[in-house]
């Protein structure tokens, strides 16, 4: 049995067991894990979580490299989990192996977790909320969930975090038509990254676009989504979107926003459990292996509708 003590003294080796035990499927495996998260409970929440996502080619790895680098010379120690929904060719890692970002992984206080997602969006958005509070009890401070950038990884990534950024590439708002609206409603700040070199002009009327676009949605919040420009590659603009996010956990704190998001994630996670486990029951329930492939039949044969089929199949719990 791993000891919290090691977690919480921040043991890396100890935390990379616990993490692997997390991500176990076997039954025992999860009661074990379980056990160990309550008893870590009190140790957690005292993290700034921060989902970043971009499409692929936007330089995601050396943001996160340079942004990483810069926290730690602040004095906090950072942990990066990646989020890989729709990789089963890569083993589902995003970050691959860490000569992705070398210099960070040789960091003391940094930590570098790459996830396989194995098919299931959800079950990795499962495993990286647990994965998040052991980091936490762990000691770090600033934890960075990164995700690839294309379909519903955004929103679940989103729903796990305190600030949820998207980078964007310097293209003068090309690529305007492309970004969803919902992606632009989650975002609480767009960064454009290589503004360097030739791109410096491009990006800054990029940063226009953008600007422009995010004026056009309804702000209900009290933060008003920013648009900050930087280059990873020459380290720039990288400490003022720290700056940003500061600022934005400094409100979010003094109004109550920070604590009732992060009750509304924890409830609407409890929810999403619920149905999985119920869903689950349902599949292992031996009555109903039996009579569902004879319902599903006589609702195509409209001899009973889906509602009267679905009502019985509960009943049978």
């Amino acid at each position: 049995m791993i000891n919290i003590n090691d977690i919480t003294s921040g043991n890396r080796r100890a935390l990379a067991k616990a993490i692997t035990l997390v991500e176990s499927k076997r039954d025992d495996h999860r009661e074990q894990a379980q056990t160990l998260l309550n008893q870590l409970l009190p140790s957690t929440g005292n993290s700034i979580r921060i989902g970043i996502t971009g499409i692929p080619g936007v330089g995601k790895s050396t943001f996160i490299e340079a942004f990483g680098l810069h926290l730690i010379s602040q004095g906090k120690k950072v942990a990066v989990l990646a989020v890989d929904p729709s990789s089963p060719l890569r083993g589902g890692s995003i970050l691959g192996d860490k000569t992705r970002m070398e210099l960070l992984s040789r960091e003391q206080n940094a930590y570098i977790r790459p996830s396989p997602s194995e098919g299931a969006l959800g079950g990795v958005a499962q495993k990286t909320r647990e994965t998040m509070l052991l980091c936490e009890a762990a000691g770090f401070d600033v934890i960075l969930v990164e995700t690839v950038g294309v379909g519903q990884s955004e929103y679940e990534v989103a729903a796990m975090v305190d600030f949820f950024l998207v980078l964007m590439l310097p293209n003068a708002g090309d690529e305007l038509q492309g970004i969803k609206r919902g992606i632009m409603e989650l975002a609480d700040a767009l960064v454009i990254n290589k503004a360097d070199g030739e791109s410096i002009n491009l990006a800054k009327q990029t940063q226009r676009h953008y600007k422009n676009a995010l004026h056009m949605l309804s702000q209900e919040s009290f933060w008003v989504p920013q648009v900050k420009a930087c280059s990873a590659m020459e380290n720039t603009g990288i400490s003022e979107v720290w700056e940003m996010i500061s600022d934005f956990q400094t409100q979010a704190k003094d109004n109550g926003h920070f604590d009732h998001h992060r009750a509304k994630q924890s409830r609407d996670w409890l929810k999403k459990l619920i149905q999985e486990m119920l869903e689950l029951k349902l599949k292992q329930n031996s009555e109903v292996k039996h009579q569902l492939p004879q319902l599903q039949q006589d609702v195509l044969d409209q001899k009973i509708t889906p509602y009267n089929a679905a009502q019985h199949i509960i009943k049978l719990l």
